[in-house]
């Protein structure tokens, strides 16, 4: 059984080849600290996979609500360079002009071809605005055009996730779906969208729906019913008066900062306070950790 270590450096770090809100590679040595050992990690917020793909578990279980990214991570474990090679067309350069991608982002909206579809999302997550993934509330695709010079195929990236993903399962269901595929001898991590540190600041629907604070709070009941039955559960999000009360009951903490993007044009920057609450069954400690950390995404 292999233990989950901090990253030596961001230099030795597998980075996601998607672009992510909220993608954790920049603070993996935060996390991994706080991390148990298991036979397999668990992601009920599977997100760009970044701690997957740095972690050493003997298995993996990477579920998420969205359709797409599951869609997109099952064609890239089953395929590689098959599907590296049908995404790369799209990366051309003729396809990054608005009226292609506009094209483009309607016919992902209306394809009945899901391996199309999956090569589309990874189009529009590298040449719309600011890496965003937001749907409207019928469910189409919404981001804008980004207007990069020149957007990078990540084949590198994907081929080191479709490696890595050879030891993973990928499923496209709810949070609480998959605290209940858990069972002893897993970890469980979860990056939920997090709890707004202001009303403007509430963005959570990179999927249908959203995630209200009702939801936060089911998140935390569940990490402490899973804790009683055994399987460590570590929980990311921001540091606010509301999670200090839902995570009241976890066992260890580390409380860090992050640079954070904070305006519509990409320039202004500020710290955010962020914690980590671990559901663990052993003696409470409180890792304080004010460390500020480039989150640029």
């Amino acid at each position: 059984m292999k233990t989950a270590s901090p990253a030596e450096t961001d230099s030795t770090a597998i980075r996601p080849f998607l672009k992510w809100a909220g993608n954790k590679y920049r603070v993996l040595e935060q996390i991994k600290a706080l991390l148990p050992q298991g036979q397999r990690l668990i992601e009920p917020f599977a997100g760009s996979g970044a701690l997957f793909l740095n972690a050493d578990y003997p298995g993996y279980l990477l579920c998420d609500t969205n359709t797409d990214l599951i869609n997109l991570y099952q064609y890239l474990k089953e395929e590689g360079l098959a599907f590296i090679h049908y995404c790369k067309p799209y990366f051309s350069g003729k396809y990054n002009n608005p009226e292609r991608y506009y094209a483009l982002r309607k016919r992902f909206n209306t394809t009945k071809d899901i391996r199309r579809k999956a090569a589309l999302f990874l189009y529009l997550n590298r040449h719309g605005y600011n890496g965003l993934c937001r749907y409207n509330s019928k469910g189409g695709y919404n981001v804008p055009f980004g207007r990069y010079a020149r957007p990078y195929f990540p084949e590198k990236e994907m081929l080191a996730f479709h490696h890595k993903a050879q030891s993973a399962s990928f499923i496209n269901c709810s949070f609480e779906e998959s605290f209940n595929l858990s069972c002893e001898g897993d970890v469980i991590y979860c990056d939920p969208p997090y709890v707004p540190l202001s009303d403007s600041a509430n963005f959570t629907h990179y999927s249908r729906g959203g995630f209200d604070l009702p939801q936060q709070e089911k998140l935390a009941q569940l990490a402490e019913q899973c804790d009683h039955n055994r399987v460590p559960v570590l929980i990311s999000n921001h540091d606010t008066c509301f999670t200090r009360k839902i995570y009241r009951n976890a066992d260890a903490f580390n409380y860090f900062k992050v640079q954070r993007l904070i305006s519509c044009n990409g320039q202004k920057r500020k710290q955010a306070d962020e914690v980590l609450a671990l559901f663990n069954n052993r003696d409470k400690i409180c890792i304080s950790q004010h460390l500020p950390v480039d989150y640029k995404e």
